[in-house]
């Protein structure tokens, strides 16, 4: 079996053990494996952040979130992701998100589920899934919505719930020009159960608010995300 990233190809360890119980066989070798960093621990509880070495530690909150705090503007109750945004999960990102590479889902499906259970073992048991839309024009660009993607890689149920306005993509904007963009989405179908949003990607937290407020302001109980960077 090839690396689904490197192409180098894969060899199984035989061992006693594997001899009669074979191992399963992951989609990636191990130094493109090693080049992805798992979040290890949670420094900002409200969105999942680990702070580097040169971060303030031991912050109840970033400062991303101590400003959704500050302006009142804090419509998620805790976002948790499975990677640090590295070189390696951007790369492999743009290649899946850009260039219509789906099957690069195989590369991050098991840590996605893994992770899940993790972080939110504790859900209310009618909490369903919306994945962050797609402008249409955007979803004939990539052929997919990676949110959506991920979101079939868990065990709830999937609801869309919202549309989204035609803008410039997020990721040629500022960080400040990310902060200041009016709200995108529109509510399509309103509801009374607690919502998991999903994404990519949690940079400064724009998206997954915006998207949780229009949510909360039809009714909705809770908003918790859960994206695969942070």
């Amino acid at each position: 079996m090839e690396c689904i990233w490197c192409q180098q190809l894969i060899y199984p360890e035989v061992t006693w053990s594997t001899l009669f119980i074979p191992e399963k066989i992951t989609p990636l070798c191990k130094n493109c494996q090693a080049e992805l960093q798992p979040i290890e621990r949670i420094d900002c509880f409200d969105c999942g952040r680990q702070y580097n070495e040169k971060a303030t530690k031991g912050d109840v909150r970033c400062t991303d979130c101590q400003r959704w705090h500050q302006e009142n503007k804090h419509y998620l109750t805790r976002n948790r992701s499975v990677f640090q945004y590295n070189k390696q999960i951007q790369a492999m990102i743009t290649k899946w998100k850009y260039r219509g590479d789906y099957s690069l889902i195989e590369a991050f499906a098991d840590q996605i589920q893994q992770y899940f259970q993790t972080y939110y073992n504790d859900l209310d048991e009618n909490t369903i899934i919306v994945p962050i839309p797609l402008s249409d024009q955007r979803l004939h660009e990539r052929a997919f919505n990676q949110a959506e993607v991920i979101a079939e890689q868990l065990p709830l149920p999937i609801h869309h719930l919202l549309r989204r306005i035609h803008g410039e993509k997020q990721a040629k904007r500022s960080r400040k020009e990310r902060l200041a963009i009016s709200n995108p989405f529109q509510l399509y179908q309103p509801t009374n159960q607690p919502v998991l949003l999903i994404d990519d990607i949690y940079t400064t937290g724009t998206t997954l608010h915006h998207a949780a407020q229009i949510l909360k302001q039809g009714g909705c109980p809770t908003v918790y995300a859960y994206t695969l960077a942070r």
